[in-house]
């Protein structure tokens, strides 16, 4: 990862499906707090990500078992002053992000990174990191926040 010089930086994954590549624990290092917005499959993934930075996480469709139970379907990742809601399908929101006061929603499930902003709100999904799918890039995304300000950028990992 280049040098930040944002106040807080995120490292943002998703659907890795038991699969964490080098590649993207690569590019996570060094940042402030990790979000993974579900598909885990694999609790020691989660190991790994918390040994980088503390981490936001969600349970996916895919996410069974004893270890998965525990997780989330949503949560609030909180970092310096802005709140980013988190979860795994975005056709499941059943709140108003704008009128919740979050800056961002981030979402994972179908695979492919995007990012959009409706009304205010950024929507990211940093798209997958597991296995390769269809046409799909290998990816995760970064979120930078500058007091209350927030840039995302996706990054195409070199598998």
């Amino acid at each position: 990862m280049e040098k930040r010089t944002a106040d807080h930086t995120i490292g943002v994954i998703s659907d890795t499906h038991g699969l964490l590549r080098e590649q993207a624990v690569d590019g996570l290092k060094g940042v402030d707090h990790i979000i993974h917005a579900g598909d885990i499959g694999n609790p020691e993934i989660l190991d790994t990500l918390r040994d980088i930075a503390p981490l936001s996480v969600v349970r996916g469709n895919t996410d069974y078992g004893a270890w998965a139970r525990g997780l989330p379907m949503t949560t609030v990742a909180e970092v310096g002053t802005v709140s980013i809601y988190v979860i795994h399908d975005i056709l499941r929101l059943d709140l108003d992000p704008a009128a919740a006061g979050f800056v961002a929603v981030v979402f994972g499930h179908s695979h492919r990174p995007e990012m959009t902003d409706k009304n205010g709100v950024m929507y990211l999904n940093p798209g997958a990191a597991g296995p390769k799918r269809f046409d799909l890039p290998i990816s995760i995304a970064h979120i930078e926040i500058d007091g209350e300000s927030i840039r995302a950028t996706h990054s195409k990992l070199d598998v």
